[in-house]
């Protein structure tokens, strides 16, 4: 709740345009790494399939017994869950800063200039994004806390059984990098939609070793190339440190990462309304639904050198 401004230093005016916070977004969304499917108000389910080995010796006469490679169909659900945004601001704790527009009665919400409230509505939209971000690939679901609200994707691979678990005896990302790669099946490495994911800081370090390599180090003041192996690397801002994972991204069923919303821009709707008849608060409220999941746990594989991390191998 906003019940003032924290400054002691205020000379009479400022500028039109207000210093704000950097913050990332919603990265997997933004950068086109996960299928977004909007409009599910309950669950939905990912459609799979999965074909056995089906070529054999010529037969002139086949019978059922000879089949082989059936057709097995199965599904991966999304349950999305209800949260919100929701906050309480003061109009007047603003009064005396845009001077330029400063009305001549009691000022209301809808006094103040356009610019002004879009730069309030922009810290809210990109703190909520900022936040989903954090949840679409960390968050976990319990009944209580407003630190639970949805399953995020990293929540979801672990409790999928065929998720594969890279066992790893390197000190080193490039190291590292070299076991991870030589665990993604042979049928996913040309793959265009084939990502690594990883934190900033694990990039850094991979930064630093490249840098300092005798013979193919690149320049020290040059960042390496996103790349290994020509496989692309996604430099995740809410991503853990220790882990890295290859997996195919995609916005649409392409990919191994999905997100159910229950509208496709349910970030962007917002309510404005004042609080009471009696008050001077206004409140900004959003209305969420989301959830997450990954198609294959074959296609998800994960190298985990966190103590006690969820992939880590025994």
């Amino acid at each position: 709740m906003i019940k003032g401004l924290n400054t002691t230093n205020y000379a009479g005016e400022v500028l039109e345009q207000v210093l704000t916070q950097a913050t990332t977004g919603n990265e997997l969304v933004s950068k086109g790494l996960i299928m977004v499917i909007p409009g599910v108000n309950s669950a939905i389910s990912i459609p799979r399939v999965k074909t056995g080995q089906m070529l054999q010796k010529r037969k002139e006469d086949p019978t059922k017994e000879d089949s082989k490679g059936d057709f097995n169909y199965s599904e991966k659900k999304l349950t999305p869950h209800d949260f919100m945004a929701f906050t309480l601001f003061n109009p007047r704790a603003f009064e005396h800063i845009w001077r330029p527009f400063q009305p001549t009665g009691d000022l209301v919400f809808r006094q103040l200039p356009a610019s002004v409230q879009q730069i309030l509505l922009s810290e809210l939209l990109k703190k909520v994004g900022n936040e989903l971000g954090y949840a679409y690939i960390n968050g976990a679901y319990k009944e209580e806390g407003d630190a639970y609200l949805m399953n995020g994707i990293l929540t979801q691979a672990a409790a999928d059984g065929d998720v594969v678990k890279v066992a790893t005896s390197g000190t080193t990302m490039l190291q590292r990098l070299k076991e991870l790669r030589a665990k993604i099946p042979v049928t996913m490495r040309n793959n265009p939609n084939l990502r690594i994911l990883m934190s900033v800081n694990d990039f850094d370090d991979y930064d630093d070793e490249m840098t300092k390599l005798n013979s193919k180090g690149t320049e020290p003041t040059a960042v390496t190339q996103q790349r290994y192996k020509d496989i692309r690397i996604e430099v995740l801002a809410a991503w853990p440190d220790n882990l890295i994972v290859a997996t195919l991204c995609d916005s649409g069923m392409n990919g191994n990462l999905f997100a159910a919303v229950n509208l496709q821009d349910d970030e962007n709707v917002i309510q404005i309304e004042k609080w009471s008849n009696a008050s001077e608060f206004y409140f900004f409220k959003m209305l969420m639904k989301a959830d997450t999941q990954i198609g294959f746990g074959e296609e998800f594989i994960a190298l985990d050198w966190r103590e006690g991390g969820a992939f880590a191998t025994v």
